[in-house]
């Protein structure tokens, strides 16, 4: 046998040995911020309406501010998030709020610009990430990645922990499951649908359910899901997106 047949029959041996170098949760996490974001939600000023309420955010850098605005009978409120703490306006006038209730008002509009906008907070520092494996949803392949909070920085919620389905070749983030311990605790699965780019940032709307009981791994919701066996509980919309990027 010739001898360069032999290095061409080792070379293939060799390259079919050869192993894709598996990703890490941080890497695949990269991924689907870089895919919905495209570089952009870092120093972006986006607008929503959310169940008849107005929803602003304001990034530059490390810098944020999360809004809400309120129009009722009573007038106009404005709750705003900022990386130095919480603050309420009604009709333009600041509002002394109690330090009892500052967190569950600053938690409540943080939350909805959360889900809004994700994966782009997966990056935060008090976020801890976990490849948990893989997975099939729907005939799609799914990475699988477990999320958790330190205790430091995270929030009221840091208990909360999450799973992400994140797909393995186009990076986006179609299904998660969360459990959480407020109001009497629960477990919730949710679908994202409707995906849209709003200049050059990506938005879904999700499908919320809920399964039977809270004594199920996060990990099974999927299963259950594709069995027809959860609840659906209500759509979470958002409307009228806009998107300012500020380079």
């Amino acid at each position: 046998m010739k001898l360069l047949t032999i290095l061409a029959i080792t070379t293939l041996l060799i390259s079919c040995g050869e192993k894709t170098p598996e990703l890490t949760a941080q890497q695949i996490v990269d991924k689907s911020i870089a895919n919905a974001c495209q570089g952009h939600c870092e120093h972006a000023m986006i607008d929503f309406t959310f169940r008849d309420r107005c929803y602003i955010s304001k990034r530059k850098g490390g810098a944020y501010s999360l809004e809400r605005i309120i129009s009722d009978s009573t007038g106009v409120t404005h709750d705003i998030l900022k990386n130095n703490g919480f603050t309420r306006y009604k009709n333009d006038t600041l509002v002394q709020v109690p330090d009892s209730m500052v967190t569950r008002y600053a938690n409540s509009v943080n939350s909805v610009h959360y889900f809004a906008q994700l994966p782009f907070g997966l990056n935060a520092s008090a976020v801890n990430k976990q490849l948990l494996g893989e997975d099939t949803i729907n005939g799609e392949p799914y990475f699988e990645v477990g999320v958790t909070f330190n205790e430091e920085n995270g929030g009221t919620d840091f208990e909360d922990e999450f799973v992400y389905w994140i797909h393995q070749e186009n990076f986006t983030v179609d299904y998660l499951a969360y459990s959480y311990a407020t109001d009497g605790g629960g477990i919730r699965f949710r679908e994202a649908y409707n995906p849209r780019e709003v200049n050059g940032i990506r938005f879904v709307d999700y499908n919320n359910y809920k399964p039977k009981s809270l004594d199920i791994p996060l990990t099974t919701l999927d299963s259950l899901f594709q069995a027809n066996q959860l609840k659906l509980l209500s759509k979470i919309e958002t409307e009228s997106v806009g998107v300012v990027v500020n380079e």
